[in-house]
């Protein structure tokens, strides 16, 4: 039977839908399966709560991510790094 005709959902799609609706990438019918799952699984409904919580979290942050330069620039030293380790 397919996932389409199957109203249950088994707990790891249901994680991995829920990780794809906090992106807003999942489509009605995977949120609706979810929630129907999540009104049955005790543990999806803890995981679902807590991923909102560290989306909450990261939002309210204002963390400030690396520009590309200092990636680039990073890397650079760390393959520097692991060639003088190699020698060695």
């Amino acid at each position: 039977m397919s996932d389409k005709n199957n109203i249950t959902t088994p707990c790891n799609k249901a994680n991995h839908v829920c990780d794809k609706a906090q992106y807003k990438e999942a489509s009605l019918w995977e949120q609706l399966r979810l929630n129907i799952h999540l009104m049955l699984c005790p543990c999806c409904r803890d995981y679902t709560k807590n991923n909102k919580k560290l989306t909450e979290a990261i939002k309210s942050s204002n963390l400030k991510c690396m520009d590309k330069q200092c990636k680039e620039a990073l890397k650079a030293k760390f393959e520097k790094a692991l060639k003088e380790q190699e020698i060695s």
